[in-house]
């Protein structure tokens, strides 16, 4: 099988991931549930990677990294906790559900406002127009880093100047970046940000987390264990414990913090510049096949490994049947969780084929794809 499905989980680990999740499977106690070493190893595995996390994003507070089962998980802990109630909020087309519908709730129940910044017909958006929708009640933006469906890249670095002046809250969904491109929390004026494990991080599925800056306030999201203050009524208030209530994925996070080491000594860079240069070798493959439509800017500057497209008026779940039972090519189809982009690209009816590659994607593979892709379209 050629899988090209690595925007909704990569499918090939660092084979150091595999060996630190099994070793710590049948070695590792619970965190902060003892004093003997097999929960003691815990609790120094989970430190180291917060630590390593906190260096690749650049966040200053260690004990600022929050372990959670993944990306979605962070997104409604940081919206639901630190964005103020009755206030305005911006936010992108380009956003997933895990965006989105944590919003539409507070928007139902906390009384918030939306506004949504829109894109271009190559499915990009401007930084300055989330300055254009900033009025006195805005408290926050939240916007993603690029999109799942197209793979475009929004510049959270201007977004994040943006916000800074204005005294808004941001937050980052990197769910399709971290690992894939450069992130720097203060560079990038980031309040907030959310990442999965089991995508660019190359790491476990259940496994994901997020990254607060110092002085930003999150409410607790859920109460109970936390091996620490047992007689005390309320969850702690001090980070990490109050946002981690419960027995943490250790075997999880072991296996993570082993993955972000292998993209550390790699170098982010090195990963992005070989993502790009199979999803353009992709997409100069099939630009000219007749019956193409292409809804990534794969030309632009920054990039993430995906490719989104349609052939004729197929319908994308059927192509993505053909690809996978007649060419062994595994892709993803339909409306990828991204209902408002859909809208802006006019594909809610057809949806859309997405095609994504990963650092551990071969050249040979982009172009069965091609020949796959070619060979449909003149069927």
């Amino acid at each position: 099988m050629i899988y090209l499905d690595n925007a909704a989980t990569t499918m090939m680990k660092p084979p150091c991931m595999v060996d630190a999740v099994t070793k710590a499977l049948t070695t590792m106690g619970n965190a902060s549930r003892g004093a003997h070493e097999t929960s003691l190893s815990a609790s120094r595995v989970i430190f180291h990677a917060r630590k390593t996390i906190a260096e690749l994003f650049n966040c200053k507070r260690t004990d600022h990294v929050i372990f959670t089962s993944n990306a979605t998980e962070a997104l409604n802990i940081a919206i639901r906790g630190a964005i103020k109630p009755d206030s305005h909020v911006i936010t992108t087309v380009l956003e997933h559900n895990s965006v989105l519908r944590p919003l539409y709730l507070m928007e139902k129940e906390k009384g918030i406002s939306l506004s949504f910044v829109n894109c271009d017909d190559k499915g990009n958006v401007d930084a300055a127009d989330f300055e254009n929708l900033i009025d006195d009640k805005t408290s926050a933006i939240v916007c993603t880093h690029a999109s799942n469906l197209t793979g475009n890249v929004v510049d959270v670095k201007k977004v994040g100047e943006i916000a800074n002046r204005h005294g808004l809250l941001f937050i980052v969904d990197a769910s399709q970046t971290a690992g894939v491109l450069p992130i720097d929390m203060e560079d990038m004026n980031i309040d907030i940000l959310c990442f999965t494990g089991h995508k660019g991080l190359m790491g476990p599925q259940g496994t994901g987390g997020m990254c607060i800056r110092e002085g930003v306030e999150v409410e607790t999201f859920k109460c109970g264990g936390s091996g620490v203050h047992s007689y005390d009524k309320e969850q702690p208030r001090d980070y990490p414990t109050r946002l981690e209530a419960g027995t943490l994925n250790s075997h999880g996070i072991v296996g993570l913090s082993a993955s972000v080491g292998f993209i550390k000594e790699t170098g982010v860079e090195n990963i992005k510049a070989r993502e790009e240069m199979l999803a353009l070798r992709f997409y100069n493959g099939i630009k000219n096949i007749d019956g193409i439509k292409i809804y990534s800017d794969v030309e632009a500057a920054t990039h993430t490994g995906v490719v989104a497209i349609n052939i004729k008026d197929y319908d994308s779940g059927a192509v993505a049947d053909t690809l996978a039972t007649d060419y062994g090519i595994a892709v993803r189809a339909g409306a990828h969780c991204a209902p408002k982009m859909h809208e802006a690209l006019g594909t809610v009816v057809q949806g859309a084929v997405r095609f994504s590659f990963s650092y551990y994607s071969k050249e040979e593979e982009a172009d069965a794809a091609i020949a796959a892709v070619r060979e449909i379209a003149n069927e």
